[in-house]
Parts: C-alpha cells; sequence; structure tokens
C-alpha cells in the first residue's frame, strides 16, 4: 500500500470516527442542555442529582433502556418494526458528514513505528465528505427520516402510531418543500451547491442571512417542522396521541427516536450556521481565510478558532430550538398545514422571483462579489423584511388563531 493510499485512510478514518463520537457525546450533552434549559425557563432545578450539576442523568437514562425488557406487538410486522428505529437513526448521521467545521489543515508527511510512512498531499479539509453536491446530500437524506416515523406508525398496528405516522409524513412533506425553495435563493446567490463555496462566498460578501433574511426565515421555520420540534410536534403529541408513532415502542428502540431527533436537532443547527450565518468562518477578520501550506502554530490557532467559532455558532440555534419548545404553544395541526401551503410555499416563490430579478440586475451592473454586492442584498432585502413583519403584525397568517368578537354597546 503507497504512502499516498494509507494517508488518505488514515484521514478518512480519523474524520468518521471524530464525527461519531462528536456526534453521540454532543446527543448526549443537548439533552442534558434541554433539560436544564428547560427548568431554567419554568423556574425549577431540573437533573441535579446524578453527577455534577445533573451531567450523567442520561448516562444513567441510557443503561436503564438498556436493561428494559423489549416488547413486540403481537399483530405488528415484525420485520419493519425492527428496521423502522434505523431509518431514523442513520440519516440523522449521515446528515453532518457534508458540513465543514473548521479552517483546512495542512498536509502531512511522517513515518509511524511498525505502522511505516503517511503522506497526505494539499490541505486537509475539515469536513468527513466535501461533496460536490452539498446540501442537497442533506436535503436527501433529511427526506428518508419520513419513512422512518411514518413505518413505526405502520407498523406497530396502532391507530395512535399510525395517526403519528401520517402526520409526521404530511408535515414533514409540507415543510422540505419550504425548506427546498428557501435554499433556491442561497443558490442563486452562491452559485454552487457545494457548502464550502456556499462559505466562501460569504467570506467575500456577505452572511446569508443579510443578503437572504426571508429565505433564512422561511429555513428555520421549515427546520423546526422536519426536527419535528414545538410548536410543530403533532407527530407525537401526547395529549391526543399518547406518544404518536412510537408510542409501541420500548427499551433501546424507543430512545433510538430520541436519539435521531436531538441529532438531527444539531445537524440543522449547524446547517442554518454553515448556509446563512458563514459557516466556521470568523466575522470582520479575513486572516482565518488563509490556507496554511506547512504545520505551524498560527495553522493550529485558526482551525482552533474557527472550530470554536462554527460551534458557538451552532450551539446558539440549538439553544434556540430549546427556547423555542418551552416558550410556544403546539400549532393545531389545520394551522401547521395552513403556514406551510399557503404562507411559506406562496413566500417562497415570490421571494426567489425577487432575489432572482436582483441577482440579475446586480451582474448586469457588474457589481463585483464583494462587500458591496451584500449592501445591494442587503438593501433589497430590508422592504421585504419590514412588509413581511407588517402582514403578520395585521393577524393574517394563522387561520383560526384570533377571533374578534364585536361587543355591542
Amino acid at each position: 500500500m503507497s504512502p499516498e493510499l494509507k494517508g488518505l485512510l488514515l484521514v478518512a478514518s480519523l474524520k468518521v470516527l471524530g464525527l461519531f463520537v462528536a456526534l453521540l457525546v454532543g446527543v448526549i450533552m443537548v439533552v442534558w442542555v434541554e433539560r436544564r434549559g428547560s427548568a431554567l425557563l419554568q423556574d425549577r432545578l431540573g437533573p441535579n442529582r446524578v453527577g455534577p450539576l445533573g451531567l450523567l442523568q442520561n448516562v444513567a437514562d441510557g443503561l436503564k433502556n438498556f436493561i428494559k425488557e423489549e416488547v413486540v406487538p403481537h399483530e405488528a410486522d415484525k420485520i419493519l418494526f425492527q428496521l423502522a428505529p434505523l431509518l431514523s437513526f442513520i440519516p440523522a448521521f449521515l446528515m453532518f458528514a457534508v458540513i465543514p467545521y473548521a479552517a483546512p489543515l495542512p498536509g502531512f508527511d511522517i513515518t509511524l513505528p511498525v505502522l511505516g510512512r503517511f503522506v497526505y498531499e494539499g490541505p486537509v479539509a475539515m469536513v468527513v465528505a466535501d461533496l460536490p453536491v452539498g446540501f442537497l446530500f442533506i436535503i436527501a437524506f433529511s427526506s428518508l427520516a419520513v419513512y422512518g416515523i411514518t413505518l413505526a406508525g405502520w407498523a406497530a398496528n396502532s391507530k395512535y402510531a399510525l395517526l403519528g405516522g401520517l402526520r409526521a409524513s404530511a408535515q414533514m412533506i409540507s415543510y422540505e418543500l419550504a425548506i427546498g425553495l428557501s435554499l433556491v435563493v442561497v443558490l442563486l446567490l452562491a452559485g454552487n451547491v457545494s457548502l464550502g463555496e456556499v462559505i466562501a462566498f460569504q467570506q467575500r460578501t456577505t452572511w446569508f442571512v443579510f443578503a437572504a433574511t426571508i429565505a433564512y426565515m422561511t429555513f428555520h421555520i421549515g427546520a423546526f417542522a422536519e426536527t419535528n420540534r414545538l410548536p410543530f410536534d403533532l407527530p407525537e403529541a401526547e395529549a391526543e396521541l399518547v406518544a404518536g408513532y412510537h408510542a409501541e415502542y420500548s427499551a433501546m428502540k424507543y430512545a433510538i427516536y430520541p436519539l435521531s431527533e436531538y441529532a438531527a436537532l444539531i445537524t440543522m443547527s449547524a446547517f442554518i450556521a454553515t448556509l446563512f450565518f458563514g459557516g466556521w468562518d470568523i466575522p470582520f477578520t479575513r486572516w482565518d481565510e488563509q490556507v496554511a501550506t506547512a504545520w505551524s502554530a498560527e495553522a493550529v490557532v485558526r482551525f482552533a478558532l474557527t472550530n470554536l467559532a462554527f460551534l458557538l455558532k451552532t450551539f446558539f440555534f440549538i439553544w434556540v430550538f430549546v427556547w423555542v419548545r418551552w416558550t410556544l404553544p403546539r400549532f393545531r395541526y389545520d394551522q401547521l398545514m395552513f403556514l406551510g401551503w399557503k404562507v411559506l410555499l406562496p413566500l417562497s416563490l415570490v421571494y426567489i422571483v425577487i432575489m432572482a430579478t436582483a441577482v440579475l440586475l446586480l451582474e448586469r451592473a457588474g457589481v463585483p462579489h464583494t462587500g458591496r454586492y451584500g449592501l445591494w442584498l442587503f438593501l433589497v432585502n430590508v422592504p421585504l423584511v419590514v412588509a413581511l413583519v407588517w402582514g403578520l403584525d395585521r393577524r393574517r397568517v394563522l387561520a383560526g388563531t384570533v377571533r374578534r368578537v364585536r361587543v355591542e354597546a
């Protein structure tokens, strides 16, 4: 085996192992943040007995699920019942593989005892799979999670679970349309679906949260529905469906569904940070854009700081998901469908036309892809956001949320 092939295999192995461990640890920590954060918002203590600050409570819960008895309904489809949790778990972890999480490190030429020489030429991209299809890969695999949830509801042969599965499939498909259309605007601006190129374009111009504000708002709302989080957690509405699509699951098969939900939550938060907030880009500096050609303290510091910037942005959006869950009430199902089909979908279509026109005019005017280009796009978005907020404020979005009662004098 050549040193170059050994170096490639070493880098790939370390990336895959690091991603798997980071996501598993991240899921455990996000569950802890959710429990402690909900306690903070509700003025109570939360888990505080098992380990310091309750950090080991999730480990105890995991051990409990390992030793619990697994119960399979007698009339369930045994094969699909066993397969459904995996169809939710695997896509949630694979989606993170295409998200860059730090500035690249330089290549290496090292010799290890017994193992021999390892060579990797060129910069090492800090992404597990630097695919040219970029965010299309994430959209495709996020769609696969629908099968895991729908099959869980159908295979259990339970009415409550089936209703939860049908709700989930309708909800996720409806809001995937809004998410996909919001990504069309990102494609119009960056001209590429590769996440590395999307980050580079934002570094040259401005973050897309300023250049495509309504696309960000649409995407973020759709992300709540995609991850089945409040106010869109209707597939598992406990007041109506007991526990929704996973009502008949127990032990580790049940635990896989919350794990998948929190893994998808982390991925969506990282996706939002990458698409609309520059990913690992550190604002107000060009130092992080330099590509190191040799190992040095500066290269290591650049990697560490850009990775820290990415983690801080991702954690911020994780906290937004937690904050919204424990603040807003659940929508009615007709309101959920109304928002997806009659508000977000037409809004996204109109916004695509407006942004395509703005991009065409800027290209015809010869505006370079610099901060000036981002400023013009920001000025286009300001009146659009003002108009949207005005429309929302006049109670025209969610039919049925407000009923005006005329009081006779």
